[in-house]
């Protein structure tokens, strides 16, 4: 992490996990814990706790993130969600091109492109999560691949409308599997979205922008990935459902 260039986040991705109750639970035992965090702390949460995690976290040092959002306003779009709803219940972060909802639920770049335009125009920060399968990395086009998905996710994101982006990278090998890259592999890939950044905006933008790495960073791991010049902070899954476990990974983040 370069905190004297960009602001380090740790960000929780609750999955599908958690009823209200089990929420109220969870979000009642992290806040003490993490209330003097030197980093940014958001919490993705499912669109039923919502309201609940934004009521707890007001006033605290904790933001809440939506785990997806639709690009239109309103419409026929039964069971989505739009980034104006989201925005008026105190939402400030929306996760976006998660590899679970590009490979489940069909989520294209193109479609993914208008999302990010969207909950960007309506106030909300984006967490862009882009990232290679096993596949890819073994035919050794990792770099090709996420660049590519950076500039086809960001096509008419302006430099100033940027500022409001973080990048996950989260190696599809490596979410929910246990594996995780070594500091230095997702070291190295986090570098070459900070030069595919620089490409597209210019280095003062890409020396701004804060970078995730988002594949089972645990708290075991963290403060080694988090040392790399190029890591910014991490999109936890299974560590962020345990409180201590979460807590030590924002500890690390310092």
């Amino acid at each position: 992490m370069n905190t004297s260039l960009r602001p380090a986040v740790i960000a929780g991705n609750w999955k599908m996990n958690n009823t209200p109750s089990q929420a109220q639970a969870l979000i009642t035992q992290m806040l003490p814990l993490v209330k003097d965090a030197s980093c940014q702390v958001v919490i993705g949460v499912p669109f039923v706790n919502l309201p609940l995690a934004c009521q707890m976290c007001k006033g605290t040092n904790v933001k809440v993130a939506a785990q997806n959002c639709h690009w239109e306003e309103k419409g026929a779009f039964t069971g989505e969600i739009s980034p104006q709803m989201l925005t008026e219940l105190g939402v400030e972060y929306v996760i976006l091109g998660h590899s679970e909802r590009r490979t489940y639920f069909g989520e294209t770049d193109e479609s993914l492109n208008k999302r990010v335009l969207a909950a960007l125009n309506a106030g909300l920060k984006v967490i862009l999560c882009v990232g290679e399968s096993l596949q890819q990395r073994e035919a050794n086009v990792t770099n090709e691949f996420v660049c590519m998905q950076v500039k086809l996710d960001l096509q008419n994101v302006s430099e100033e409308m940027l500022k409001n982006v973080i990048i996950a990278y989260e190696p599809i090998w490596a979410i929910g599997t246990g594996k995780t890259a070594t500091a230095q592999q997702a070291q190295e890939v986090c570098k070459t979205i900070r030069a595919c950044i620089a490409s597209l905006y210019g280095k003062q933008a890409a020396d701004g922008m804060t970078i995730q790495y988002g594949g089972s960073m645990n708290a075991g791991n963290a403060a080694e990935l988090l040392s790399q010049e190029d890591i910014d902070g991490g999109l936890i899954g299974g560590a962020s459902l345990k409180a201590p476990d979460f807590a030590t990974i924002v500890a690390a983040a310092k």
